[in-house]
C-alpha cells in the first residue's frame, strides 16, 4: 500500500462539518506489528466541541479523558463506550478547540482476513465493520491509540482518490445522543446513500 497520509492542514480545518463530509471516501489504516488493515470511511459523526451538548467537551469540560480533545488537530481520540467498545475519533481544529469526528463505519479494504480473525467472523459479512465498536476491533484499535498522531505509521488516514457524488452523501441526526436535548436533532451524521456497510440503527 502506497502511503498517502493526509496532510496536517486537513485536520486543522475549523469547520467540523466540512471535515466530517470530506472524510467520507478517505481510507483509515492501521499498522500493527507490520500487519496492515484498512477500510474506506463511509459514515462519520461531527462533534462541535464546547457548544455541542453531545460532545464530551461540552461547556468546556476538561477531564483526564477529554484532554486529548483539546490538542491540535491530527491525532486520534479513543475512548471506551459502555465499558465494552473502543470508539475512534479524529481530533480537528486548532489547539484548545475540542472538535472531533467519530468514525462510525468503514468498508473493508486491506487485511480483511485479519479483520475477520479479530472479529471472530469467518466470512466477509456486512457486520464486520458496520459500527464504531466493530471497526475498532477489526482494525485492532484500543486505548493505546488515544493521542496517537495521524501522521504516524501506526494509524493514519489517506486519500486513495475515492470520490462520492454530493447527492449520495446524506446527513441525519447522530445516533445515541438523546441526552443532548435540542442538539440531538442536529444533522451531524454523514454517510453514503445505499452503502451496505453503514451502521445499523
Amino acid at each position: 500500500m502506497r502511503n498517502k497520509h493526509l496532510k496536517e492542514s486537513f485536520y486543522l480545518n475549523k469547520n467540523i462539518i466540512d471535515v466530517s463530509e470530506n472524510l467520507l471516501g478517505k481510507v483509515l489504516v492501521t499498522n500493527i506489528n507490520n500487519t496492515i488493515t484498512s477500510g474506506i470511511i463511509i459514515e462519520t459523526e461531527a462533534y462541535a466541541g464546547i457548544d455541542d451538548k453531545a460532545s464530551h467537551a461540552y461547556n468546556n469540560k476538561r477531564t483526564q479523558r477529554t484532554e486529548t480533545m483539546y490538542q491540535k488537530g491530527g491525532i486520534a481520540y479513543v475512548y471506551l463506550c459502555y465499558g465494552m467498545y473502543y470508539l475512534f475519533n479524529v481530533i480537528t481544529n486548532i489547539e484548545d478547540v475540542p472538535h472531533a469526528v467519530l468514525i462510525r463505519a468503514i468498508e473493508p479494504l486491506d487485511g480483511i482476513n485479519e479483520m475477520q480473525r479479530r472479529r471472530k467472523i469467518k466470512s466477509k459479512k456486512y457486520n464486520l465493520t458496520n459500527g464504531p465498536g466493530k471497526l475498532s476491533i477489526a482494525l485492532g484499535i484500543d486505548k493505546s491509540f488515544n493521542g496517537e498522531s495521524l501522521l504516524s505509521n501506526i494509524v493514519w488516514i489517506q486519500d486513495n482518490g475515492i470520490k462520492f457524488n454530493k447527492k449520495d452523501i446524506l446527513s441525519r441526526p447522530r445516533i445515541g445522543v438523546d441526552y443532548a436535548k435540542e442538539d440531538a436533532t442536529l444533522p451531524y451524521r454523514f454517510y453514503i446513500k445505499d452503502n451496505k456497510w453503514i451502521s445499523k440503527l
